[in-house]
């Protein structure tokens, strides 16, 4: 077999390029890769990097929700620079106490809290987070629940939907934000929905909604998704692993029901 050849997939293979955006099936060419396979892993590189390390435009995230029937409020962890957020965590997790004052102006008490955060991907935030935000609000609207409003969150991390949701004495607080950047897609939104929310909330008293984007979940399904894992949690008033069970105890007491009154 000659080097030009190599850069083709054996014929007897089907070719799983078609199924996944993963790295399969690159060819070689001699000892390493074919030109095309070396410059689209940079490529990638590239927007991974670029979507960690930029900063979402909340001006334009303002103007792309549109006209929203609930408030929207700007949020920022205690991380002040992009630099530290990358390196500190910690500090993505915590409330800035600027960011009081702006969510007090925020109803209280409410079912439910939406928090649009940067997290580790800009580039997600801006492609899917308008959308799916607003598909959110369509589906809770319609559904009767009662919505505290929207918060813009700038160097968040998931945790950081703690302090806000107890703040906001939100029933229930879901975040939306982007997820870490691999090298097959670096625009993926992640959900992540906590019944109770109060600091110091684990990871597992959390659900995840992963991968949504073009290529991935689409807006619609998720939000469908979302909105019913909200009414579960409003229901049984509990989140994360203990979900499953709550609502499995839920059905078996709805078939017993007739039996008793009976």
């Amino acid at each position: 077999m000659g080097d030009l050849d190599r850069d083709q997939p054996a014929s007897r293979l089907p070719d799983l390029r078609q199924m996944t955006q993963a790295r399969v099936l690159l060819g070689r060419f001699g000892a390493g890769l074919p030109t095309r396979a070396v410059q689209s892993f940079q490529l990638d590189h590239a927007r991974a990097r670029q979507a960690v390390w930029s900063e979402v435009d909340r001006v334009v995230l303002r103007r792309q929700l549109g006209d929203v029937n609930v408030g929207i409020a700007e949020a920022g962890s205690m991380a002040t620079t992009r630099e530290m957020f990358v390196r500190r965590p910690d500090l993505g997790r915590k409330l800035s106490a600027e960011s009081v004052p702006d969510l007090a102006a925020l109803p209280r008490g409410r079912d439910v809290v939406i928090v649009l955060g940067d997290g580790l991907s800009a580039s997600a935030v801006a492609a899917n987070g308008a959308p799916l935000a607003q598909a959110l609000l369509q589906r809770l609207e319609a559904a009767s629940i009662s919505i505290a409003g929207v918060i813009l969150a700038a160097q968040a991390r998931v945790a950081l939907a703690d302090p806000i949701g107890e703040l906001l004495q939100a029933r229930v607080a879901i975040m939306l934000i982007g997820e870490r950047p691999g090298l097959s897609a670096a625009d993926s939104l992640g959900a992540y929905l906590t019944c109770r929310p109060q600091v110091g909330t684990p990871d597992s008293r959390r659900n995840c909604i992963s991968n949504i984007r073009a290529g991935g979940l689409a807006i619609t399904e998720a939000a469908d998704g979302i909105v019913a894992l909200v009414v579960a949690m409003l229901k049984t008033g509990v989140s994360g692993v203990g979900l499953q069970a709550a609502n499995a105890k839920l059905v078996a007491a709805d078939r017993n029901e007739p039996q008793r009154l009976a």
